[in-house]
């Protein structure tokens, strides 16, 4: 019984097969021209992803200058803006103080207060452009241009605050000797009765 099952499936299959595909076939034949075309492209794939390396090398590279330019750029912009803000702070401390303690309404007793006030802002100053002086020039622990950019950049802000304060204590000052003043015009007026 085996064996008339296996001849009815190997009559079949010769049968259901179209001729020419039964017969056994040989090794695989392959077209010369095209393997030699698909090294030619392998090998212009590999030379333009080489190339696309470099490409990536170089950006990276240019990436790297732009952003140390960068840091640069806003090493000088900080530097800058907290130069001309002592600049402001010591024009600031010069005339307001000047007009402060030549008002006739500020106490003997009220001047060495004004003044050393005012004193500790600007040696807070000197010492911070001490401190930024140092850090540019000298490189200050090795630091990268992000990290001075960033302490130039808290330097700027607290120059900032400086001048705030002076503006605060000067209006302060000036409200004072307002005060005092209009006080001795009403303690002093003539009445008419």
């Amino acid at each position: 019984m085996k064996k008339t099952i296996i001849k009815i499936v190997l009559v079949s299959a010769t049968l259901l097969i179209p001729n020419g595909y039964s017969v056994a076939q040989g090794m695989p034949v392959y077209d010369n021209t095209n393997f030699i075309t698909l090294g030619k492209q392998i090998i212009e794939a590999a030379k333009q992803t080489k190339n696309l390396i470099k490409t990536v090398e170089f950006m990276k590279q240019q990436k790297e200058r732009i952003e140390k330019v960068s840091h640069v750029i806003k090493q000088l912009k900080a530097v800058r803006e907290l130069a001309r803000n002592n600049q402001r702070l010591f024009d600031m401390v010069r005339d307001d103080l000047r007009d402060i303690l030549n008002s006739p309404y500020i106490k003997p007793e009220e001047v060495t207060r004004v003044s050393e006030s005012f004193n500790a802002i600007i040696d807070s100053s000197l010492e911070d452009l001490e401190f930024v002086e140092q850090v540019l020039s000298s490189g200050f622990l090795k630091m990268t241009d992000a990290q001075r950019a960033t302490i130039l950049k808290e330097k700027e802000m607290r120059s900032k605050e400086m001048v705030a304060e002076v503006e605060r204590k000067t209006k302060r000052y000036r409200d004072i000797i307002s005060f005092r003043e209009m006080q001795d015009k009403i303690n002093n007026r003539t009445v008419n009765f």
